[in-house]
């Protein structure tokens, strides 16, 4: 049987829309490798609020030698207000989180994100999910599982502010999708930027400052770089193809994490962990043809 035209396109939107994701995860996780090492000498939120000051600037260099910083009243439009406060406000909730929970334990929450942005596909974009790709999603996150290996008797009032936290990574994200689509992503990328730099810096007199030095600022400008680089390509990959094919595929931000992990500080999965990498790939895998048989109308992109 022939595809047609309209089928060819949106499987490749949805095959561009997962590139997209994974290059996203390994930005992400390039900055959490960078941050990580700097967060050991210098208070968190302040080496955020630096990296998000520094990343507001690239992006605003990046917007103006595009020629849309003559368009920057759509920072004033209300999707992009909208996507720019679920930003901020599931920044201070997975924060709040984050510091009273253990990292694995946090994550592995927080991964649950694909999950509700399955349903919130369904609910506000029509998007239909069968069977096996549910059967897909749930395997791939129990490979997430498996890989963290949390420790249940961690889990506690702060572990539900996490899962809070992931319900507004996935509105957020979904929220993309509202937003027009002549709205250049590089100016949808710097309003995020602006809307970390002002959350974190409110957060940084809480905590303090103390003195930085040049390896430390060197080392927040190149995060700052990777971290422009993930915000943008997410934004693009939730602007385009099926978003309930496309959103799962952050899970690949667990193989960044464990190479960079044995590469930087030699650490080895266990049997479980091999396990879930195994599930997490093959779910992944598994899906990507499925979504051919189930072509749905496909947001394009503005062309930026």
């Amino acid at each position: 049987m022939s595809t047609s035209p309209l089928q060819a396109d949106q499987s490749s939107a949805t095959r561009r829309g997962i590139l997209l994701m994974s290059s996203s995860t390994a930005a992400f996780v390039g900055n959490d490798a960078l941050v990580k090492f700097v967060s050991q000498s210098l208070p968190s939120m302040q080496l955020v609020f630096l990296r998000s000051v520094m990343a507001s600037l690239l992006l605003l260099a990046v917007a103006h030698a595009m020629g849309t910083t003559r368009d920057l009243n759509y920072l004033r439009l209300k999707p992009v207000l909208k996507r720019t406060s679920l930003d901020a406000v599931a920044t201070l909730t997975f924060l709040t989180a984050l510091f009273q929970l253990p990292l694995a334990n946090a994550t592995a929450i927080n991964m649950a994100t694909p999950l509700f942005i399955t349903l919130l596909a369904m609910a506000t974009l029509g998007e239909k999910v069968n069977t096996v790709r549910w059967v897909c999603i749930v395997v791939g996150f129990c490979g997430v599982v498996l890989v963290i290996q949390p420790a249940a008797d961690s889990f506690n009032l702060y572990a539900l502010i996490a899962v809070a936290a992931a319900l507004l990574h996935a509105l957020r994200d979904t929220s993309t999708r509202f937003i027009p689509a002549h709205v250049p992503s590089i100016l949808i990328t710097l309003a995020t930027a602006l809307g970390t730099t002002l959350l974190s810096g409110l957060l940084s007199l809480v905590q303090g400052w103390q003195s930085i030095s040049v390896l430390q600022l060197g080392l927040l400008a190149a995060a700052a770089g990777l971290i422009a680089t993930a915000y943008y390509l997410l934004i693009a990959s939730m602007r385009i193809g099926e978003i309930s094919v496309v959103a799962p595929f952050r899970y690949t931000s667990l193989l960044y994490a464990l190479f960079l992990g044995y590469l930087i500080w030699d650490e080895t999965p266990n049997l479980l962990a091999w396990t879930g990498i195994l599930l997490l790939v093959g779910a992944g895998l598994y899906m990507l043809p499925r979504q051919k048989k189930s072509p749905r109308t496909v947001l394009e992109a503005a062309s930026d």
